[in-house]
């Protein structure tokens, strides 16, 4: 299992857009992927673009990406620089 911390930084949080683009990242490893919001018993299937709308993350939400398989690091270093970016927003 590997996991990272990271911090939303888009202004608009996690809305559609990203959701949509963390999904479609996290659909191309092997790997199980999940969510976990910082303060929360919550685990989203970062996978499901549905699980990741009902976290309601916000601008500076910190999150946990964990992922657990053969390619688990490169899936959350790649997750967690997507974050990272605001995936692409301001």
């Amino acid at each position: 299992m590997y996991a990272q911390k990271v911090v939303i930084q888009n202004t608009a949080g996690f809305h559609i857009r990203p959701a949509q683009l963390f999904t479609e990242k996290a659909a191309q490893f092997q790997s199980t992927v999940l969510i976990m919001p910082e303060g929360t018993t919550t685990v989203a299937d970062a996978k499901s673009i549905l699980n990741l709308m009902t976290l309601g993350l916000e601008k500076g939400a910190v999150i946990t990406i964990q992922a657990e398989g053969p390619d688990e690091a490169e899936a959350v270093a790649e997750l967690s620089e997507l974050v990272a970016s605001g995936f692409g927003e301001e």
